[in-house]
């Protein structure tokens, strides 16, 4: 049927949405309560009855006094069916403008006819546009599209939102945390495994990520044997995924939605499936509540629902999920899809977000609040100091805690079951200020939230940790001691997305701890997955202890994101270090590895690293001048591999070295190689931790911690704490330097440690199994823990 005769527009709905939009303003004690109100009715949604209601804040088309008359809702339907899994197809839509009715900054229409996608179907196509007094058409996208299967830069498919969750496998365990009245409020874990989806398994989406945790509680069920491979991501409470909201496209295109032969009745458009590639933190704000579509292998949201039921029906110890949330900043790109009101001035990463305009601060929130009700337990906020707004009349810049606190109360509803999710912070502050690895308390957001069970990154957590650089751990032994009396409601750990990759951008001239390897491949992957600081942040410290799947698995990581052109060559620049850390010549000369790069000429690693050290001299010098470095590549001598160097090719250098570094950081290039001896002991360790849940807690008054001196040499660790049923766990961590010689660790003089009845429950690779007590040598990265029971 064609789409003129299917849709029809329903004016009696369309025109009540508006009135209640104008009573709900009229009406509401301030206008962020208004706006709040008015968001629930934004974007595109479909009820029970097949209507179909779109509501979009455009205060863009108030500003410039655009009427009504010329403001329509956009309908584009395919005329033959879409296959989301092509790479590419040119589709025929057809198109069909429907009146709306605008109440100050809002636009609303109502239609009936549309199909509504879902997890068999691919649903009609929407926008809003305008038409000009020249007649040329403008589109506004919808940011709180629920289904994007082009991006957030192309049009949004109206989705059946309602039966996709409606329909969701994980209803028992929602219903276990229903509570009568107040929303359920939901607490910490006891550990954190840290994934990126495209490098998690294989075939880098949402549901091979599902069909992976599937296969592991089928064989959990069943008691059958683990694997290396398998037990990296057992033994976790939860799983925070970085995030997974569509990103940022192309700079230079193509675009994955190209139109041509428009008319007003119809048009052709070139679709490219998303495939770029990125680490998930360069987002556009724009499509937040919906899925990155680079991560669906079906082009359905419903990927993202199956995750949250496989994780939450896993046997034994259901785990939770937790969304990266990125609010603090827009990538530039969001200019191209958001209107101006969104935006509060440039910044480091982009733009800066305008927090105090009530619309935009409601908008946020809401999309927050639709994304979480995906099925997620938990929400980490990425860079929490980032969320600011300007005070003019103190002529300051101030953090927005009003903020963050809005962001932790929000109610989520998620299979009948209302409740608050547990919330984590990212918050450096005063980052960026230079001494703010001093200066940061890590308790800002902690000590002005409400709720008790509010987290952040703690000190050992955040960027720039290196703790394969001599006397790292001595050096953080303040931090440590903070870690002691305040950390119990901090992340800990050493490995995550952000300290992997700042590890592979230290140059290698550094003090490296060699005794953690033989290369420099060896001393990485040991100091990220390293025995010792497990014990440290399993045993001795309070808080969660976090994992990044990466690190646990061995594999490479980096800064990931091919879409790039004005800068890719100077980011390239930035990381080309890394490949001294994590790529050996062996690696390099695998078949599958590096393909692009070797088919521009670097045929061998040496080729590569050649090139690799001149560019970030070459970008310093000539202040990034891609014509000038491109001269000065080309009169090396000898000549560098690679192509004839242009700002074209150079670029495409930059392209393949993002691309090639991506598939390379994919962990199944070493699950075969995993230590099953190491891959047994963190498993132990994890499993210790969550059976004594209260090693989370802060050190007591008779609780121990501190190192052995004289130091001779070397860091050694000592805790003992106690638990609060009369247990004590005494452990003893060797995190650098020379062996010991031969000595008791039970013998040490530490206040509480004397008597008998300790038994081993722990050691680190190199400590034989038939180890139970006395003395012994201990050398870097080697650690034990001791238990004693409770006196009868």
């Amino acid at each position: 049927m064609p789409l003129a005769d299917r849709i029809t527009f329903d004016e009696a709905a369309a025109t009540a949405r508006a009135e209640a939009c104008e009573q709900i303003l009229t009406t509401a004690h301030s206008r962020f309560e208004a706006e709040q109100e008015i968001a629930r009715g934004l974007g595109g949604q479909v009820d029970a009855d097949g209507l179909a209601s779109f509501g979009f804040w455009v205060p863009e088309l108030q500003d410039m006094r655009v009427p009504s008359g010329d403001i329509f809702l956009e309908i584009l339907s395919p005329e033959e069916p879409l296959d989301l899994g092509r790479a590419h197809q040119e589709i025929r839509f057809e198109r069909l403008y429907v009146p709306t009715i605008r109440v100050e900054g809002h636009a609303y229409s109502c239609v009936r006819g549309m199909v509504a996608g879902n997890r068999d179907q691919v649903g009609d196509f929407y926008a809003l546009v305008w038409r000009d007094a020249e007649d040329q058409w403008h589109r506004i996208l919808d940011p709180l599209a629920m289904s994007l299967p082009f991006g957030a830069m192309a049009p949004a498919e109206l989705y059946d939102v309602e039966a996709m969750l409606a329909a969701r496998g994980d209803s028992a365990y929602w219903a276990a945390l229903a509570q009568d009245g107040e929303p359920a409020k939901l607490g910490p874990v006891s550990n954190i495994l840290q994934i990126h989806v495209p490098t998690a398994t294989a075939g880098g989406t949402l549901a091979s990520l599902t069909r992976q945790f599937e296969r592991l509680a089928e064989r959990e069920a069943r008691g059958l044997p683990m694997d290396p491979a398998d037990q990296i991501y057992l033994g976790y409470e939860a799983v925070q995924l970085l995030p997974v909201e569509p990103t940022t496209v192309y700079e230079a295109g193509p675009d994955f939605w190209e139109e041509h032969d428009g008319t007003d009745h119809g048009v052709t458009v070139s679709l490219l499936r998303p495939d770029t590639t990125n680490w998930g933190y360069d987002n556009v704000i724009a499509g937040m509540a919906t899925v990155n579509p680079v991560l669906l292998e079906s082009g359905r949201p419903d990927e993202l629902v199956d995750l949250a039921a496989a994780l939450h029906n896993f046997p034994g110890t259901p785990k939770k999920l937790i969304f990266d949330v990125v609010y603090g900043h827009s990538d530039n790109q969001g200019l191209r899809v958001l209107n101006d009101h969104f935006f509060a001035g440039p910044n480091m990463y982009g733009q800066n977000l305008a927090y105090q305009d009530p619309a935009v601060r409601a908008i946020l929130l809401e999309m927050q609040r639709r994304k979480v009700n995906f099925g997620a337990d938990g929400v980490r906020v990425d860079g929490a100091q980032d969320f600011k707004y300007w005070d003019a009349g103190a002529q300051v810049l101030r953090h927005d805690d009003e903020y963050l606190q809005s962001m932790a109360d929000v109610v989520q509803e998620v299979a009948g079951t209302r409740y608050r999710p547990w919330f984590i912070f990212e918050d450096g502050r005063p980052w960026p200020q230079e001494d703010w690895e001093l200066s940061s308390t890590y308790r800002a957001v902690i000590e002005a939230q409400r709720d008790e069970d509010v987290f952040q990154w703690g000190p050992l957590t955040f960027a720039h940790n290196t703790p394969f650089l001599y006397t790292f751990w001595l050096g953080k032994y303040w931090r440590i001691r903070e870690c002691l009396n305040s950390g119990s409601n901090w992340i800990s750990g050493t490995s995550n997305h952000d300290t992997l990759r700042r590890g592979t951008q230290v140059s290698p001239k550094m003090n490296i701890n060699t005794r953690l390897g033989n290369t420099r491949m060896e001393i990485l992957d040991k100091a990220y997955d390293n025995p010792a600081a497990h014990m440290l942040t399993y045993v001795a410290l309070p808080g969660v202890p976090m994992d990044f799947l990466n690190a646990m698995a061995r594999a490479s990581w980096g800064f990931v994101r091919n879409q790039d052109d004005r800068y890719g060559v100077k980011v390239v620049a930035e990381e080309a270090i890394s490949l001294r850390w994590q790529v050996d010549e062996y690696s390099y000369m695998i078949p599958g590895n590096f393909t692009r790069l070797k088919a521009l000429g670097f045929e061998t690693r040496a080729d590569l690293a050649r090139f690799c050290t001149f560019l970030p001299a070459l970008v310093e010098v000539t202040d990034y001048d891609l014509e000038d470095i491109a001269r000065l590549l080309n009169t090396t001598d000898p000549p560098l591999a690679g192509p004839h160097y242009t700002p074209q090719t150079l670029k495409q250098v930059a392209r393949a070295w993002m691309d090639d570094m991506h598939d390379y950081c994919n962990i199944g290039h070493t699950l075969g190689s995993l230590d099953p001896v190491q891959s047994n002991f963190a498993l132990s360790l994890r499993d210790f931790r969550a059976a004594r849940p209260w090693l989370r807690d802060n050190y007591g008054p008779k609780d121990h911690f501190s190192y052995i001196e004289p130091l001779e040499g070397r860091t050694i660790f000592t805790s003992l704490r106690h638990g609060p049923d009369g247990e004590q766990v005494y452990s003893i961590i060797h995190m650098e330097g020379k062996e010991t010689g031969d000595f008791d660790p039970l013998r040490l003089k530490i206040p509480g440690l004397e008597g008998f009845k300790w038994t081993c429950a722990l050691r680190t690779p190199g400590i034989g199994e038939e180890y139970e007590s006395g003395p012994l040598i201990m050398k870097d990265s080697m650690a034990l823990v001791f238990t004693r029971p409770a006196p009868e």
